[in-house]
């Protein structure tokens, strides 16, 4: 049983908003989110990284009972004794895929475009390069046609001209949502995923099999992939400092930015009420 005046499940994403600049987490971060869980708080990881990163994913936030990964299509209860069950596995086919990269290519220009098909430990993204991608060590050159023949967990995509934040409007105005979820995670490209797939849609996956409530649920993030949660989530939405100014504008609350610990911060603060 939680305690009274305390959410119910605590779900934060990792990239910008627990995990710092450096790509470390702090030993005070782990620590306080192992005192959530001793509190009797589930803990869940809402990411954006595909399950080839599970266990990059698993390390940076050890305390979580659940992941959410892929921006919400890949979902995992992590807290049963007999090993990880996966709870949602979701896919966009490749021939959808191509016929929405058709039409925006309509709108916006030519795209620089990759994808995440496999699942496989540390498997490289497929497609264009680009150099602005920071993680050129899983990447994989192969054309629109290889990239295009299987069902894919994410696309994503730029062009020269636009910003991500400006493209991503346009996906908006030409991808109907029930053809494919858009958004973007900070990394200068629009992403691509199955419709119906984003945060929320996982967390609720997550909330159902705990039987919580939305509005018993406290969330933290920093980007527009983070958006969807943060109107699913009752209980508080806070944002870090250094977040996305949609995002700020959408939250309860801010904490301090990823590099000074605001999760722990603000999570140490609210266990010591």
């Amino acid at each position: 049983m939680t305690r009274p005046g305390l959410p119910k499940l605590i779900a934060t994403d990792l990239d910008g908003t627990l995990v710092r600049s450096d790509d470390t987490v702090s030993a005070y971060t782990h620590g306080v989110l192992d005192r959530v869980r001793a509190a009797g708080i589930p803990v869940v990881g809402a990411t954006g990284r595909g399950p080839r990163l599970t266990e990059l994913t698993r390390n940076d936030i050890r305390a979580a009972d659940f992941l959410v990964m892929a921006g919400g299509g890949r979902v995992v209860d992590q807290s049963d004794p007999a090993g990880p069950v996966v709870l949602r596995d979701e896919r966009l086919r490749g021939e959808v895929l191509a016929a929405l990269l058709t039409d925006l290519e309509a709108a916006a220009g030519p795209l620089t475009v990759m994808v995440e098909a496999s699942d496989e430990h540390d498997a490289p993204l497929w497609g264009d390069y680009h150099p602005s991608w920071p993680y050129q060590d899983r990447f994989e050159a192969r054309s629109r046609a290889e990239c295009l023949s299987c069902d894919v967990i994410k696309a994503f995509a730029r062009t020269a001209d636009h910003h991500v934040d400006e493209l991503l409007e346009v996906a908006r105005q030409v991808i109907p949502a029930e053809v494919a979820t858009v958004t973007q995670a900070g990394l200068g490209f629009l992403e691509i995923s199955p419709p119906g797939v984003d945060k929320a849609t996982g967390l609720s996956v997550v909330a159902q099999s705990l039987g919580v409530d939305p509005a018993e649920v406290l969330v933290f993030g920093d980007m527009p992939n983070d958006l969807p949660m943060f109107a699913w989530a009752g209980w508080s939405r806070v944002a870090v400092s250094n977040a996305h100014p949609t995002v700020r504008t959408a939250a309860d609350e801010v904490t301090l930015r990823n590099d000074d610990d605001g999760v722990a911060v603000y999570l140490d603060r609210l266990l010591s009420r």
